[in-house]
């Protein structure tokens, strides 16, 4: 896709997305900001709406009752900019003024095992005493692409979950194709009362369900990928934990700018110009795209009820992910 406004583009206005139905507030418990506003300027940079961070999430997310974001640093090796925007929330003034009242907390960890070294261990322990920091993450095991060896990526895995328990952090887990290691290395490091967050689920529903037996304090993360029709198994874990008298344990995240929902383009249509974006994709996601994650949801949620005062909404998922983000990292 070309940058900017060039042909092949697609125009700015329809990242500003119109106002969802539901009025409940929004969470995203798993967002990667800077390089959502990065991917937003390289596209844009010709002539950008916003110019700074501050000016995209004001601009995006104001009167789309975004609540609160996590965001998260895994990259090696770390980038300064985390304290930047950490201590720009430090102040309900400047959350308010610079922020546009939203709520920003971080987690850190590595996700790529081979880069993983004292000097990130000790920057990510650095980050552990941010007042804003809520969690160790992201971490785990991906033998999906195996870009490092298995076996570092276990070791590396262990060393970071060892650390995060003792601090009493939140866990924020990336596994893929990785069922067995991953569920043997946190029963085997990671006390049962432990909150811990499965982010953007894809792997078995057997899987997933084992872990929530286990882990009493454990969520599925969902994503936008829970609307894509090549994907079946986080719907089906959604599917299993809809009939539990429970509220979901699931948190819902956009791994931004990754997954925009496949059912938010329904909602697009109504938009100026909307023809501009047939049979194309927006070129990044963000947290306002929340609610139609959790519409999806509903829907998965509803399928098997009968009579109206069973249904849920998009609110009641809402409100049920964003009671857990409470549970899991006390934001």
């Amino acid at each position: 896709m070309g940058k900017g406004k060039s042909k092949g583009s697609i125009s700015e206005r329809f990242l500003q997305l119109p106002v969802h139905a539901s009025t409940a507030q929004v969470v995203d418990t798993h967002t990667h900001l800077a390089s959502t506003f990065e991917l937003y300027s390289s596209k844009y940079h010709k002539d950008p709406k916003y110019v700074t961070v501050f000016d995209f999430v004001k601009g995006m997310y104001t009167g789309k009752r975004v609540e609160a974001v996590i965001d998260v640093w895994c990259e090696a090796p770390v980038r300064r900019l985390w304290k930047e925007f950490a201590d720009s929330a430090l102040l309900e003034e400047d959350r308010k003024s610079k922020w546009g009242g939203l709520e920003y907390w971080f987690v850190m960890g590595q996700h790529e095992a081979k880069l993983y070294n004292d000097e990130i261990e000790s920057d990510i322990l650095e980050a552990m005493k941010h007042p804003r920091c809520v969690g160790w993450g992201e971490m785990g095991l991906d033998y999906h692409y195996d870009n490092s060896p298995r076996d570092i990526q276990q070791e590396v895995f262990s060393r970071q979950l060892r650390h995060a328990v003792r601090l009493n952090k939140p866990l924020t887990i990336h596994t893929r194709e990785a069922d067995a290691d991953t569920e043997r290395i946190l029963k085997d490091i990671v006390p049962k009362e432990h909150p811990i967050h499965i982010h953007c689920f894809t792997d078995s529903p057997d899987f997933g369900e084992r872990l929530l037996d286990y882990f009493p304090n454990l969520c599925i993360g969902i994503t936008g990928v829970v609307t894509f029709a090549t994907n079946l198994d986080t719907p089906t874990i959604v599917r299993r934990m809809a009939p539990s008298a429970s509220p979901l344990r699931i948190l819902l995240e956009t791994d931004a700018p990754y997954m925009v929902p496949s059912n938010i383009y329904t909602s697009l249509q109504n938009l100026p110009n909307s023809n501009d974006l047939k049979g194309r994709r927006l070129p990044l996601s963000h947290s306002a795209m929340i609610p139609w994650t959790a519409e999806f949801v509903a829907g998965i949620v509803n399928e098997n009820r009968e009579g109206d005062e069973h249904k849920v909404d998009s609110d009641w998922v809402l409100k049920v992910a964003r009671d857990n983000a409470r549970k899991v990292y006390g934001v």
